[in-house]
């Protein structure tokens, strides 16, 4: 896998409020304190049931090689809001601290600490920009691929859509989110190598009309790619040259003796239902039952679902624009929120107060634990102190109702945070991709509800709290009252 940052220092992709605050505390703070930031979101896009953590890998690469070029210093000091010695400090900077992190491909809820940064004071108020960047791109991408994917029900979808990206990282690591939410491939060729994602494509119009006909056209791409022969039928008219030219060809190479691996047509425009349903009879009819149908054309998890609710007769995707946008939805949201700060070498909690009570933060450093109940299935989140394990936890409650406990026995516990980075330094090599796609497949057939992947009126996953953290939260608002 090839290492972007190794070629590009983006060290400098931050706030200017980062820097100011950072000279601040690195000036007015005599003693080195460790500090505890958050990263979580507040609800999921689209009002689904879920998100889909992704970005993860990036995040460690940034952290491992941030740092600050003579260039960087220039033009910092350029502005003239920075002391020298901050500057010095910058000159020689690299991340020390440790990072605890959901794994990448995790089905995620609102709330809950996704990341928690343990560092020095100014080195995690440095890195918040990228963090979040990184975390609401890919995850608010993968979560809409993954929605797109299960409306296709089966069906093969693919990442068309690096033309309309808003630029050309977001094309790049849209296509990585875009895999890891369920998409077979993309057309996205820098993807395709630096992420080892399939790659694969059809043709564009220009090709046919360049030619002196579309039957020419045709020909001439059949010649050229036998075992990935994809003809786009609607330059003209579908039905009446279409795909007749298409069947045409299609019978020419078999004369030939050419067994194409995977030959078909491709819609790009038009009405997608009635005209793959006429295609598929037309091409059935012509012998060609095994020839594919692909469609494309500002397609998203509501009009796939509403031409395969029509008798669409599709077997494959090629989804663009409103999803490598995320089109219907295109802010997630995450937010970093400092949660503790050392005192005497102990973390002491912190907590956000706001008039808005979602705004309202979960202080501390702390545990995530994801309860299943015998058939695997995720019932519930739970947030809890740090020292508690699953033999001290009994109950739980659920914070907008405390007044009731509800037992923890007969289920099995899963700690989502782990420690990826140890003193700056990553604690496990970075995941193949198909491993990170692989984990969202299995905890939505087995683990998530169907209910909650309903795209109408999901049902809500609970985040819970034990009884001992949620005191200690509730003890904090007093003190701040």
């Amino acid at each position: 896998m090839k290492n972007i940052y190794e070629a590009r220092n983006i060290s400098m992709m931050m706030d200017l409020y980062e820097l100011t605050m950072a000279n601040g505390y690195f000036l007015e703070e005599q003693e080195k304190k460790k500090v505890a930031f958050d990263v979580f979101y507040r609800r999921n896009p689209d009002e689904g049931g879920f998100a889909i953590f992704a970005g993860l890998e990036q995040i460690l690469q940034y952290l491992e090689g941030m740092r600050f070029e003579e260039e960087d210093i220039a033009y910092l000091r350029s502005l003239g809001h920075f002391d020298e010695k901050f500057l010095a400090y910058l000159a020689d900077f690299r991340f020390h601290g440790d990072v605890f992190a959901f794994p990448e491909g995790t089905v995620m809820y609102p709330n809950e600490p996704i990341i928690t940064v343990v560092a020095d004071l100014v080195e995690a108020q440095l890195i918040e920009t990228e963090l979040l960047a990184q975390v609401n791109h890919q995850s608010l991408i993968a979560t809409k691929a993954n929605r797109i994917v299960r409306a296709a029900k089966g069906r093969s979808v693919s990442d068309f859509g690096a033309r309309r990206a808003h630029n050309n990282d977001a094309a790049i690591y849209g296509a990585r989110a875009c895999y890891i939410g369920g998409v077979n491939g993309t057309a996205t060729v820098s993807s395709g190598q630096e992420f080892g994602i399939p790659v694969g494509g059809t043709m564009a119009h220009s090709w046919v009309m360049f030619y002196k006909d579309e039957l020419e056209a045709f020909r001439r791409f059949a010649a050229r790619y036998p075992h990935n022969c994809i003809l786009l039928v609607d330059t003209y008219d579908v039905l009446k040259v279409g795909v007749p030219h298409a069947i045409q060809v299609f019978q020419e190479m078999r004369e030939q003796g050419i067994q194409s691996r995977y030959f078909g047509i491709r819609l790009d425009s038009g009405d997608l239902a009635y005209l793959s349903r006429t295609a598929r009879a037309m091409l059935d009819e012509a012998g060609f039952p095994e020839a594919k149908i692909v469609v494309s054309n500002s397609l998203d998890e509501y009009t796939i679902r509403s031409i395969l609710n029509q008798g669409g007769c599709i077997d494959a995707f090629g989804v663009g624009e409103r999803m490598i946008t995320a089109k219907s939805e295109p802010v997630f949201g995450a937010v970093y929120k400092l949660c503790a700060v050392e005192e005497n070498g102990v973390m002491m909690p912190r907590i956000k107060i706001s008039e808005n009570i979602e705004k309202v933060t979960n202080p501390g450093l702390k545990k995530v634990y994801r309860l299943h109940n015998a058939k695997g299935q995720s019932i519930v989140d739970i947030l809890a102190l740090q020292d508690e394990t699953p033999e001290t936890i009994t109950d739980m409650l659920d914070p907008e109702k405390p007044w009731k406990l509800y037992p923890t026995e007969g289920f099995r516990f899963t700690e989502l945070q782990t420690c990826v980075m140890k003193d700056g330094v990553r604690q496990t090599p970075p995941e193949d991709m198909a491993v990170i796609r692989q984990r969202v497949k299995d905890q939505l057939a087995t683990e998530v509800w169907v209910e909650e992947q309903r795209f109408e009126n999901p049902h809500k996953h609970y985040l819970d709290m034990t009884p001992a953290y949620y005191q200690e939260k509730m003890r904090l608002l007093q003190e701040e009252m």
